[in-house]
């Protein structure tokens, strides 16, 4: 049975064969059939609302039926719709189906058979459109649930640590805590500033097991409470609570930051030294509110000091004056 609902856009500039077609789909059940008398007035009718199915002559003046074809798929692309399209033509032979399915033509019928096809052939592009426009929507689905997931996401999935979302969540609760419970909280910012140049000497499978190799030793050299992030390809993050501010010092850490820069790591390449900078920021109660973006902003912008002395470069965090 078909679709009464169905699209359809006849472009023809003869009016008397476009009253023809409109006739045959209508005795045919079709009920959503505009008209247009050239390619240009078709292309306003489609902008305004997409067809379903696109009967077009081929040869019109101005602008023919192959022409008009490519700017259609053009407005499907950015609307995420497909219009099948089928062109009328007088012409025949083999040369001229290849050309109009090289053009992204999806059918097209001999104006000499069209009294016997045309029917018929809109049926086919009914039953055709109803099952590509229902993937479509499928996978318009699939794609939001896949972004939905994404953004729910908070597992790095080369390290297993957490990614930067996760942190971001991690220190926002970390400082309602110390709002409401007292205490404090030191975050460190670690850069590897030779990363992107080794993983461009020895490939994304090394620069992988490297990651991996860094998120182990951090593991080994911190507490087993302390939250342990990968922000990106070059930086890490902890995230610590303590009683006072005096628990966060550089001392605190320096075996972190000697376990990275003294001891290489073993890889597929050989041992592998990587240059690790630190930079170290503190704050408690008297220094909300904060953001945490602004905590990872400030960590950020200490960390060529870091690199630079080779030493954990601390601050602490106050509200400014």
């Amino acid at each position: 049975m078909p679709n009464p609902q169905l699209s359809i856009l006849v472009v023809d500039d003869a009016k008397f064969s476009s009253v023809m077609i409109g006739r045959a789909l209508s005795k045919a059940g079709y009920e959503d059939i505009r008209f247009a008398n050239s390619a240009s007035a078709a292309l306003e009718l489609i902008e305004q609302r997409p067809a379903n199915v696109l009967l077009a002559d081929w040869l019109m003046p101005e602008m023919d039926g192959l022409e008009l074809t490519a700017q259609v798929r053009q407005q499907d692309e950015m609307s995420d719709h497909y219009t099948y399209i089928i062109l009328l033509t007088g012409r025949d032979g083999q040369d001229v189906l290849s050309k109009a399915f090289d053009h992204g033509v999806d059918d097209f019928i001999g104006k000499s058979v069209m009294n016997d096809q045309l029917v018929p052939r809109v049926f086919a592009a009914d039953r055709l459109c109803g099952s590509l426009q229902r993937l479509m929507r499928e996978n318009r689905l699939l794609t939001e649930n896949i972004a939905s997931l994404e953004k729910r996401n908070l597992i790095d999935p080369i390290t297993g640590l957490g990614n930067s979302r996760y942190l971001h969540q991690r220190l926002g609760d970390s400082l309602r805590q110390i709002e409401s419970r007292g205490g404090a909280l030191c975050f460190l910012l670690i850069g590897l500033p030779e990363v992107p140049s080794q993983r461009e000497r020895y490939g994304e499978q090394f620069h992988q097991d490297l990651l991996r190799g860094v998120a182990r030793r951090i593991q080994q050299l911190v507490r087993p409470l302390d939250v342990l992030t990968r922000l990106d390809d070059r930086h890490f993050g902890v995230l610590t609570l303590i009683d006072d501010l005096r628990g966060c010092a550089p001392s605190s850490f320096k075996r972190l930051h000697e376990g990275l820069n003294l001891k290489a790591f073993k890889t597929d390449e050989g041992f592998i030294s990587i240059k690790a900078g630190i930079a170290m920021i503190s704050l408690d109660a008297s220094a909300l509110p904060v953001d945490p973006k602004r905590v990872i902003a400030e960590a950020g912008s200490l960390l060529p000091d870091a690199y630079a002395t080779g030493r954990i470069v601390p601050m602490r965090y106050k509200q400014p004056a």
